[in-house]
């Protein structure tokens, strides 16, 4: 069996419908998506969720608040894990939290 997983990326001005790549291996279909903002986020997760996936990671630009609407938004169905970084490089050295 093979899992399916996403990873939600944080960048300003990115568009989950242009900023995407999917990858497959043997084990593992990978499901990458960028997006702007916390609103985005949550819509695509919940998208995702529709379409099967399995698992999400969030990058490190999500903070405490970003990652809770995540998980909230898949209504705690599969799981949801993050990166860390307090202090994201590609934010301006800020947390999603403080930006959104």
């Amino acid at each position: 069996m093979s899992l399916k997983a996403a990873f939600i990326f944080l960048a300003p001005n990115s568009d989950p419908t242009i900023h995407q790549a999917d990858i497959q291996t043997p084990e593992v279909t990978l499901v990458v998506r960028g997006v702007g903002n916390y609103r985005e986020a949550t819509q695509v997760a919940q998208q995702l969720l529709a379409e099967g996936i399995q698992a999400i990671e969030l990058c490190g630009g999500f903070g405490h608040k970003g990652t809770a609407q995540i998980i909230e938004a898949v209504s705690g169905k599969i799981p949801v894990g993050t990166v860390r970084f307090d202090c994201h490089p590609g934010l301006g050295g800020k947390s999603g939290d403080a930006l959104f």
